[in-house]
């Protein structure tokens, strides 16, 4: 199998099969496709519509078949490799994991356009002026504290459905987020956040975000060249 990727730094979509594969210790190729621009003319474009027709990461390849939609990746590897119990084994619980993916899969949407992924920034300023304006960002926030607090309680931890499920790699990108941006958290879910950031398939994906050193303007609109630290 092979898993299309864009940049690690800021590629939030492509974190969430990329995790998954790695913590479950399913063997896969990565292949990574840089951002350089979205133009239908560009080489990211050229290269992911020869992959799949709407030209995004990520996308898994397994043979003849090609899927590019994170959650159908997700069902993909858990019919694949049952073994590896990527989503919860009883049956409540799996039906609410599967709840839980589609909300972040289709939701917050005040959270991710403020807060666009970047591992290798700090930016708190930007995280407490959006809490401070924007009513939408908050309600997104006191969302996933309220959601991520909920399962922490009933399940137990360490992870949302106590074992670590395909919902932990939907939300890690989320947990990258509040790192970069200093999100204030109830410490539960502070502690959960730095629990999934531990995780080594997470440290694994920093540690490659970090090393790329790729800026890309258009995916930094509140930063400069001259700013990056």
């Amino acid at each position: 199998m092979q898993l299309y990727i864009g940049n690690k730094n800021y590629s939030s979509w492509s974190m969430r099969p990329w995790v998954l594969l790695k913590q479950a210790g399913i063997p896969f190729e990565e292949v990574k496709v840089r951002f350089d621009s979205f133009d239908d003319n560009s080489q990211f474009k050229k290269t992911m519509t020869a992959i799949n027709p709407i030209g995004k990461v990520p996308v898994l390849v397994d043979g003849d078949l090609a899927i590019w939609d994170t959650l159908a990746i997700a069902e993909y590897l858990a019919e694949q490799f049952p073994e590896k119990n990527l989503w919860p084994t009883d049956k409540v619980a799996r039906a609410r994991a599967r709840t839980v993916c589609a909300e972040m899969h289709s939701g917050f949407n005040a959270l991710r356009s403020n807060f666009p992924m970047n591992i290798e920034a700090s930016l708190p300023e930007i995280g407490e002026l959006a809490l401070r304006v924007k009513p939408e960002v908050q309600k997104d926030l006191a969302r996933l504290v309220q959601l991520w607090g909920d399962l922490l309680q009933k399940y137990q931890g360490p992870m949302l459905f106590g074992n670590f499920s395909i919902a932990d790699a939907f939300f890690a990108p989320v947990c990258m987020r509040i790192n970069s941006y200093t999100l204030p958290l109830p410490e539960p879910v502070a502690a959960y956040v730095a629990r999934v950031t531990a995780l080594p398939s997470v440290a694994a994906w920093i540690q490659d975000a970090l090393a790329e050193k790729d800026f890309l303007d258009f995916e930094e609109p509140y930063r400069t060249q001259d700013s990056k630290k």
